[in-house]
Protein backbone atom coordinates (compact mmCIF):
# COMPACT_ATOMS: atom_id res chain seq x y z
CA UNK A 1 0.00 0.00 0.00
CA UNK A 2 1.41 3.52 -0.90
CA UNK A 3 2.46 5.01 2.38
CA UNK A 4 1.93 8.88 0.88
CA UNK A 5 -0.82 8.37 -0.79
CA UNK A 6 -2.55 7.22 2.48
CA UNK A 7 -1.14 9.42 3.75
CA UNK A 8 -3.04 12.31 6.52
CA UNK A 9 -3.39 15.46 4.48
CA UNK A 10 -1.90 18.33 5.76
CA UNK A 11 -3.17 21.91 5.07
CA UNK A 12 -0.54 24.76 3.65
CA UNK A 13 -0.65 26.66 6.75
CA UNK A 14 0.10 23.63 8.89
CA UNK A 15 2.91 22.27 6.54
CA UNK A 16 4.40 25.80 7.17
CA UNK A 17 4.09 25.53 11.06
CA UNK A 18 4.41 22.25 12.20
CA UNK A 19 6.89 21.13 8.82
CA UNK A 20 8.43 23.84 7.56
CA UNK A 21 9.77 26.50 10.59
CA UNK A 22 10.64 24.07 13.12
CA UNK A 23 13.06 22.16 10.44
CA UNK A 24 13.84 25.69 8.83
CA UNK A 25 15.19 26.89 13.00
CA UNK A 26 17.57 23.35 12.62
CA UNK A 27 19.07 25.00 9.23
CA UNK A 28 19.13 28.36 9.87
CA UNK A 29 21.33 27.19 13.41
CA UNK A 30 23.65 25.11 11.19
CA UNK A 31 24.13 28.18 8.59
CA UNK A 32 25.24 30.31 11.58
CA UNK A 33 27.65 28.04 13.08
CA UNK A 34 29.18 26.93 9.65
CA UNK A 35 29.84 30.20 9.20
CA UNK A 36 30.68 32.25 12.58
CA UNK A 37 34.41 31.51 12.24
CA UNK A 38 34.57 33.88 9.77
CA UNK A 39 33.78 36.66 11.85
CA UNK A 40 35.13 34.99 15.12
CA UNK A 41 38.88 34.54 13.67
CA UNK A 42 40.63 37.64 14.81
CA UNK A 43 39.62 36.58 17.83
CA UNK A 44 40.48 32.59 17.93
CA UNK A 45 43.51 33.95 16.32
CA UNK A 46 44.49 35.83 19.08
CA UNK A 47 43.06 33.84 22.03
CA UNK A 48 45.26 30.54 20.32
CA UNK A 49 47.64 32.50 18.46
CA UNK A 50 46.53 30.30 15.39
CA UNK A 51 48.72 29.94 11.85
CA UNK A 52 46.51 30.03 8.88
CA UNK A 53 46.45 27.06 8.11
CA UNK A 54 45.38 26.02 11.43
CA UNK A 55 42.89 28.19 11.21
CA UNK A 56 41.77 26.62 7.74
CA UNK A 57 41.38 23.40 9.24
CA UNK A 58 39.81 24.57 12.82
CA UNK A 59 36.93 25.87 10.63
CA UNK A 60 36.83 23.26 8.00
CA UNK A 61 36.92 20.22 10.73
CA UNK A 62 33.12 21.11 10.52
CA UNK A 63 32.62 20.15 6.88
CA UNK A 64 34.91 17.16 7.17
CA UNK A 65 32.88 15.68 10.24
CA UNK A 66 29.40 17.03 8.53
CA UNK A 67 30.37 15.17 5.40
CA UNK A 68 31.21 11.69 7.68
CA UNK A 69 27.92 11.35 9.08
CA UNK A 70 25.84 11.92 5.50
CA UNK A 71 25.40 8.40 4.46
CA UNK A 72 24.13 6.83 8.13
CA UNK A 73 22.25 9.85 8.41
CA UNK A 74 20.70 9.87 5.02
CA UNK A 75 19.92 5.82 5.89
CA UNK A 76 17.97 7.43 9.40
CA UNK A 77 16.40 9.69 7.76
CA UNK A 78 14.41 6.97 5.45
CA UNK A 79 14.73 4.45 8.46
CA UNK A 80 13.00 6.52 11.38
CA UNK A 81 11.83 9.79 9.57
CA UNK A 82 13.27 13.62 10.32
CA UNK A 83 11.34 13.95 13.52
CA UNK A 84 13.35 11.65 15.92
CA UNK A 85 16.79 11.78 13.57
CA UNK A 86 16.56 15.83 14.52
CA UNK A 87 16.34 15.43 18.05
CA UNK A 88 18.83 12.85 18.62
CA UNK A 89 21.20 15.28 16.44
CA UNK A 90 20.51 18.45 17.18
CA UNK A 91 20.97 17.93 21.25
CA UNK A 92 25.08 16.78 19.74
CA UNK A 93 25.09 19.80 18.40
CA UNK A 94 24.29 21.15 21.44
CA UNK A 95 26.54 19.48 23.12
CA UNK A 96 29.39 20.25 20.71
CA UNK A 97 29.03 23.85 21.15
CA UNK A 98 29.38 23.64 24.62
CA UNK A 99 32.90 21.66 24.22
CA UNK A 100 34.16 24.52 21.76
CA UNK A 101 32.66 27.27 24.77
CA UNK A 102 34.88 25.45 27.10
CA UNK A 103 37.84 24.11 25.59
CA UNK A 104 41.21 25.64 25.60
CA UNK A 105 43.63 24.52 22.82
CA UNK A 106 43.61 24.04 19.47
CA UNK A 107 43.09 19.92 19.46
CA UNK A 108 40.25 20.86 21.74
CA UNK A 109 38.38 23.31 19.78
CA UNK A 110 38.89 21.29 16.74
CA UNK A 111 37.40 17.85 18.17
CA UNK A 112 34.70 20.03 19.66
CA UNK A 113 33.89 21.81 15.79
CA UNK A 114 33.84 18.40 14.30
CA UNK A 115 31.01 17.05 17.02
CA UNK A 116 29.35 20.41 15.93
CA UNK A 117 29.27 19.56 12.21
CA UNK A 118 28.50 15.91 13.33
CA UNK A 119 25.58 17.20 15.38
CA UNK A 120 24.14 19.51 12.32
CA UNK A 121 24.89 16.97 9.68
CA UNK A 122 21.04 16.19 9.07
CA UNK A 123 19.43 19.68 9.32
CA UNK A 124 19.31 20.56 5.61
CA UNK A 125 18.44 17.04 4.41
CA UNK A 126 16.09 16.67 7.22
CA UNK A 127 14.42 19.65 6.10
CA UNK A 128 14.32 18.19 2.47
CA UNK A 129 12.84 15.16 3.90
CA UNK A 130 10.44 16.53 5.73
CA UNK A 131 9.37 19.09 2.99
CA UNK A 132 9.19 16.32 -0.38
CA UNK A 133 7.03 14.44 2.17
CA UNK A 134 4.09 17.03 2.10
CA UNK A 135 5.05 19.19 -0.28
CA UNK A 136 4.26 18.51 -4.01
CA UNK A 137 7.21 17.87 -6.91
CA UNK A 138 6.31 20.29 -9.06
CA UNK A 139 6.48 23.29 -5.65
CA UNK A 140 10.24 21.73 -4.53
CA UNK A 141 12.67 23.98 -6.18
CA UNK A 142 11.04 27.17 -5.15
CA UNK A 143 9.99 25.29 -1.10
CA UNK A 144 13.67 24.50 -1.17
CA UNK A 145 14.52 27.92 -2.13
CA UNK A 146 12.65 29.33 1.02
CA UNK A 147 14.85 27.09 3.06
CA UNK A 148 17.92 27.63 1.34
CA UNK A 149 16.84 31.64 2.22
CA UNK A 150 16.39 30.78 5.51
CA UNK A 151 19.95 29.47 5.76
CA UNK A 152 21.10 32.92 4.06
CA UNK A 153 19.56 33.80 6.90
CA UNK A 154 21.16 32.20 9.43
CA UNK A 155 24.35 32.85 7.36
CA UNK A 156 23.75 36.48 7.80
CA UNK A 157 23.61 36.21 11.19
CA UNK A 158 26.99 35.19 11.80
CA UNK A 159 28.21 38.50 10.37
CA UNK A 160 26.89 41.67 12.10
CA UNK A 161 24.69 40.46 14.73
CA UNK A 162 27.47 38.01 15.83
CA UNK A 163 29.63 41.17 15.89
CA UNK A 164 27.18 42.70 18.13
CA UNK A 165 26.77 40.32 20.45
CA UNK A 166 30.53 39.89 20.61
CA UNK A 167 30.19 43.42 22.69
CA UNK A 168 28.21 42.21 25.37
CA UNK A 169 30.06 38.69 25.86
CA UNK A 170 32.90 36.73 24.24
CA UNK A 171 33.26 33.40 21.48
CA UNK A 172 32.74 31.76 24.68
CA UNK A 173 29.46 32.57 25.76
CA UNK A 174 28.44 32.98 22.19
CA UNK A 175 28.91 29.11 21.42
CA UNK A 176 26.83 28.57 25.00
CA UNK A 177 24.23 30.49 23.68
CA UNK A 178 24.40 28.69 20.34
CA UNK A 179 24.45 25.36 21.85
CA UNK A 180 20.77 25.82 24.28
CA UNK A 181 19.58 27.19 20.96
CA UNK A 182 20.52 24.17 19.12
CA UNK A 183 18.79 21.97 22.18
CA UNK A 184 15.37 24.20 22.16
CA UNK A 185 15.57 23.45 18.28
CA UNK A 186 15.55 19.76 18.40
CA UNK A 187 12.54 19.32 21.30
CA UNK A 188 10.53 21.95 19.07
CA UNK A 189 10.94 19.82 16.44
CA UNK A 190 10.27 16.62 18.67
CA UNK A 191 6.95 18.33 20.01
CA UNK A 192 5.05 19.87 16.62
CA UNK A 193 6.50 17.91 13.95
CA UNK A 194 4.04 14.83 12.85
CA UNK A 195 5.73 11.36 11.94
CA UNK A 196 6.64 11.34 8.54
CA UNK A 197 4.68 8.66 6.42
CA UNK A 198 6.12 5.41 5.45
CA UNK A 199 9.00 6.06 8.35
CA UNK A 200 9.70 2.43 10.47
CA UNK A 201 9.62 0.48 7.04
CA UNK A 202 12.51 -1.68 5.93
CA UNK A 203 15.99 -0.73 6.73
CA UNK A 204 17.79 0.91 3.61
CA UNK A 205 20.69 -0.69 2.44
CA UNK A 206 23.87 0.22 1.13
CA UNK A 207 23.01 -1.12 -2.02
CA UNK A 208 20.09 1.26 -2.06
CA UNK A 209 22.40 4.30 -1.58
CA UNK A 210 24.66 3.20 -4.38
CA UNK A 211 21.74 3.18 -6.44
CA UNK A 212 21.88 6.66 -6.24
CA UNK A 213 25.06 7.23 -7.61
CA UNK A 214 24.41 5.46 -10.51
CA UNK A 215 21.06 7.27 -11.39
CA UNK A 216 22.43 9.45 -14.34
CA UNK A 217 20.22 12.58 -12.97
CA UNK A 218 22.64 12.34 -9.83
CA UNK A 219 25.68 12.00 -12.05
CA UNK A 220 24.91 14.92 -14.78
CA UNK A 221 24.08 16.84 -11.83
CA UNK A 222 27.30 16.46 -9.83
CA UNK A 223 29.59 16.96 -12.51
CA UNK A 224 28.79 20.16 -13.39
CA UNK A 225 27.29 21.57 -9.72
CA UNK A 226 29.43 19.75 -7.47
CA UNK A 227 33.08 21.56 -7.65
CA UNK A 228 31.45 25.14 -7.91
CA UNK A 229 29.16 24.48 -4.74
CA UNK A 230 32.14 23.39 -2.46
CA UNK A 231 34.16 26.20 -3.45
CA UNK A 232 30.53 28.34 -2.51
CA UNK A 233 30.73 26.51 0.75
CA UNK A 234 34.01 26.50 1.90
CA UNK A 235 35.15 30.02 0.85
CA UNK A 236 32.22 31.60 1.80
CA UNK A 237 32.68 30.31 5.37
CA UNK A 238 35.96 31.59 6.01
CA UNK A 239 38.22 33.22 3.19
CA UNK A 240 35.88 35.89 1.67
CA UNK A 241 35.91 37.45 4.81
CA UNK A 242 39.89 36.62 5.49
CA UNK A 243 40.36 38.11 1.34
CA UNK A 244 38.49 41.35 2.53
CA UNK A 245 40.66 41.91 5.26
CA UNK A 246 44.14 41.14 3.77
CA UNK A 247 44.02 42.31 0.53
CA UNK A 248 41.26 45.09 0.62
CA UNK A 249 42.91 46.07 4.18
CA UNK A 250 39.52 46.70 5.32
CA UNK A 251 39.16 46.65 9.01
CA UNK A 252 37.31 44.09 10.58
CA UNK A 253 33.84 46.22 11.43
CA UNK A 254 33.79 46.95 7.31
CA UNK A 255 34.75 43.58 6.93
CA UNK A 256 31.78 42.07 9.07
CA UNK A 257 29.45 44.55 7.27
CA UNK A 258 30.33 43.11 4.10
CA UNK A 259 29.91 39.26 4.81
CA UNK A 260 26.58 40.91 6.32
CA UNK A 261 25.30 42.04 3.01
CA UNK A 262 26.78 38.78 1.17
CA UNK A 263 25.10 36.36 3.42
CA UNK A 264 21.81 38.25 3.18
CA UNK A 265 22.54 38.39 -0.20
CA UNK A 266 21.73 34.59 0.12
CA UNK A 267 17.89 35.12 0.74
CA UNK A 268 17.07 36.81 -1.93
CA UNK A 269 19.42 34.51 -4.43
CA UNK A 270 17.83 31.25 -3.24
CA UNK A 271 14.02 32.68 -3.56
CA UNK A 272 14.97 33.85 -7.05
CA UNK A 273 16.62 30.70 -8.31
CA UNK A 274 13.59 28.98 -7.04
CA UNK A 275 11.30 31.17 -8.67
CA UNK A 276 13.53 31.10 -12.30
CA UNK A 277 13.90 27.14 -12.48
CA UNK A 278 10.23 26.89 -11.78
CA UNK A 279 9.52 29.65 -14.41
CA UNK A 280 11.72 27.77 -16.73
CA UNK A 281 10.53 24.55 -16.05
CA UNK A 282 7.00 25.95 -17.39
CA UNK A 283 9.05 26.38 -20.60
CA UNK A 284 10.84 23.34 -21.03
CA UNK A 285 13.93 24.79 -19.91
CA UNK A 286 16.10 21.87 -18.35
CA UNK A 287 17.06 23.02 -14.13
CA UNK A 288 20.49 21.85 -15.15
CA UNK A 289 20.71 24.36 -18.46
CA UNK A 290 19.44 26.83 -15.45
CA UNK A 291 22.18 25.86 -13.29
CA UNK A 292 24.90 26.07 -16.00
CA UNK A 293 23.97 29.51 -16.55
CA UNK A 294 24.38 30.44 -13.05
CA UNK A 295 27.96 28.41 -12.40
CA UNK A 296 29.87 30.43 -15.68
CA UNK A 297 28.71 33.67 -14.25
CA UNK A 298 29.92 31.88 -10.58
CA UNK A 299 33.23 31.12 -12.29
CA UNK A 300 32.84 35.13 -13.74
CA UNK A 301 32.73 36.44 -10.47
CA UNK A 302 35.84 34.03 -9.73
CA UNK A 303 38.20 35.88 -12.58
CA UNK A 304 37.01 38.83 -11.14
CA UNK A 305 39.25 37.84 -8.07
CA UNK A 306 41.97 36.85 -9.48
CA UNK A 307 42.83 39.58 -12.23
CA UNK A 308 42.41 41.77 -9.18
CA UNK A 309 39.55 43.88 -10.67
CA UNK A 310 39.96 47.06 -8.78
CA UNK A 311 36.64 48.95 -9.13
CA UNK A 312 34.74 47.45 -6.24
CA UNK A 313 36.38 44.73 -3.98
CA UNK A 314 32.95 45.31 -2.07
CA UNK A 315 31.02 44.72 -4.71
CA UNK A 316 33.03 41.05 -6.01
CA UNK A 317 33.11 39.92 -2.29
CA UNK A 318 28.68 39.95 -2.56
CA UNK A 319 28.41 38.75 -5.67
CA UNK A 320 30.35 35.81 -4.74
CA UNK A 321 28.12 35.06 -2.44
CA UNK A 322 24.82 36.15 -4.15
CA UNK A 323 25.52 33.92 -7.46
CA UNK A 324 26.90 31.06 -5.69
CA UNK A 325 23.74 30.58 -4.32
CA UNK A 326 22.75 28.96 -7.34
CA UNK A 327 25.03 25.69 -6.33
CA UNK A 328 22.05 25.27 -4.63
CA UNK A 329 20.27 24.24 -7.02
CA UNK A 330 21.53 20.56 -6.99
CA UNK A 331 18.67 19.60 -4.38
CA UNK A 332 16.13 20.52 -6.19
CA UNK A 333 16.98 18.86 -9.13
CA UNK A 334 18.09 15.37 -7.57
CA UNK A 335 14.65 15.57 -5.65
CA UNK A 336 13.01 16.14 -8.65
CA UNK A 337 14.25 13.57 -10.86
CA UNK A 338 14.60 10.14 -8.17
CA UNK A 339 11.73 8.66 -6.15
CA UNK A 340 10.36 10.15 -3.20
CA UNK A 341 11.99 6.97 -0.98
CA UNK A 342 15.47 7.72 -2.02
CA UNK A 343 14.66 11.45 -1.11
CA UNK A 344 16.58 11.18 1.88
CA UNK A 345 19.84 9.44 0.67
CA UNK A 346 20.00 11.40 -2.37
CA UNK A 347 20.06 14.62 -0.07
CA UNK A 348 22.53 12.91 1.98
CA UNK A 349 24.82 11.62 -0.91
CA UNK A 350 24.99 15.13 -2.19
CA UNK A 351 25.74 16.66 0.98
CA UNK A 352 28.89 13.66 1.42
CA UNK A 353 30.35 14.74 -1.87
CA UNK A 354 29.70 19.03 -1.70
CA UNK A 355 31.27 18.56 2.27
CA UNK A 356 34.24 16.99 1.71
CA UNK A 357 34.90 18.97 -1.03
CA UNK A 358 34.28 22.23 1.30
CA UNK A 359 36.70 20.29 3.78
CA UNK A 360 39.55 20.43 0.93
CA UNK A 361 38.77 23.53 -0.25
CA UNK A 362 38.98 25.43 3.23
CA UNK A 363 41.81 23.48 4.63
CA UNK A 364 43.58 23.44 1.18
CA UNK A 365 43.15 27.23 0.62
CA UNK A 366 44.57 27.85 3.91
CA UNK A 367 47.88 25.51 3.31
CA UNK A 368 48.16 27.73 -0.09
CA UNK A 369 47.94 30.88 1.01
CA UNK A 370 50.01 30.03 4.22
CA UNK A 371 52.97 29.33 1.53
CA UNK A 372 53.36 33.28 1.74
CA UNK A 373 54.75 35.16 4.80
CA UNK A 374 52.38 37.52 6.35
CA UNK A 375 53.35 41.64 6.92
CA UNK A 376 54.37 43.10 10.19
CA UNK A 377 49.95 43.76 10.41
CA UNK A 378 49.84 40.35 10.08
CA UNK A 379 48.37 40.57 6.63
CA UNK A 380 49.27 38.01 3.69
CA UNK A 381 49.92 39.20 0.15
CA UNK A 382 47.48 39.79 -2.72
CA UNK A 383 49.32 37.14 -4.76
CA UNK A 384 48.23 34.49 -2.31
CA UNK A 385 44.93 34.68 -2.74
CA UNK A 386 45.58 35.26 -6.85
CA UNK A 387 47.38 31.74 -6.76
CA UNK A 388 44.58 30.17 -4.30
CA UNK A 389 41.27 31.32 -6.32
CA UNK A 390 43.01 30.58 -9.31
CA UNK A 391 43.62 26.81 -8.80
CA UNK A 392 39.94 26.94 -7.53
CA UNK A 393 38.91 27.99 -10.67
CA UNK A 394 40.91 25.11 -12.05
CA UNK A 395 38.79 22.62 -10.68
CA UNK A 396 35.41 24.35 -11.95
CA UNK A 397 36.33 24.20 -14.69
CA UNK A 398 36.16 20.86 -16.73
CA UNK A 399 32.42 20.53 -14.91
CA UNK A 400 31.35 23.21 -17.24
CA UNK A 401 33.66 22.37 -20.16
CA UNK A 402 32.05 18.85 -19.89
CA UNK A 403 28.23 19.75 -19.65
CA UNK A 404 28.97 22.25 -23.03
CA UNK A 405 30.68 19.95 -24.90
CA UNK A 406 27.88 17.11 -24.07
CA UNK A 407 24.83 19.55 -25.37
CA UNK A 408 26.97 20.62 -28.71
CA UNK A 409 26.24 16.74 -29.75
CA UNK A 410 22.51 16.72 -28.58
CA UNK A 411 22.45 20.17 -30.25
CA UNK A 412 23.81 18.73 -33.80
CA UNK A 413 21.76 15.87 -33.46
CA UNK A 414 18.21 18.02 -33.04
CA UNK A 415 19.30 19.82 -35.77
CA UNK A 416 19.54 17.02 -37.95
CA UNK A 417 15.88 15.50 -37.59
CA UNK A 418 14.91 19.08 -38.13
CA UNK A 419 16.72 19.19 -41.52
CA UNK A 420 15.24 15.32 -41.84
CA UNK A 421 11.97 16.60 -40.70
CA UNK A 422 12.01 19.69 -43.31
CA UNK A 423 13.30 17.84 -46.50
CA UNK A 424 10.58 14.99 -46.09
CA UNK A 425 7.78 17.84 -45.78
CA UNK A 426 9.60 19.40 -49.15
CA UNK A 427 9.77 16.25 -50.52
CA UNK A 428 6.04 15.50 -50.22
CA UNK A 429 5.12 18.82 -51.50
CA UNK A 430 6.94 18.46 -54.12
CA UNK A 431 5.39 17.91 -57.79
CA UNK A 432 6.54 14.25 -58.92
Amino acid sequence: MDADRDAPRLTGAAVFFYVFLPFALGHYLSSLLRNVNAVLAPELVGALALSPGQLGLLTSAFFFAFALVQLPVGIALDRYGPRRVQLVLLLLAALGALLFATGASFWQLMLARAVIGCGLGGCFMSAVKAVATWVAPRRLPSVQGYLIAVGGLGAASATLPVRTLLQHTDWRGLFMVLGFLCACSGIVIWLVTPRTPGAGGPAPTVRSVLDVYRAPAFRATIALVLAPHAVFFGIQGLWIGRWLADVGRFPDGVVAYLLYLGMASVIFGAVAVGMITEWAGRRGIAALDVAAAGVALFLAVQVAIVVGWKPSLELVSVLFTLVGTITGIEYAIVAQSLPRGLTGRAATCLNLLIFVGAFLVQAGFGQVVGLWPADAGGHLPAPAYRVAFGLLLVLQLPGLVHYFLRQRPVQCRIAMLTQKEEYEIGSLRSPR
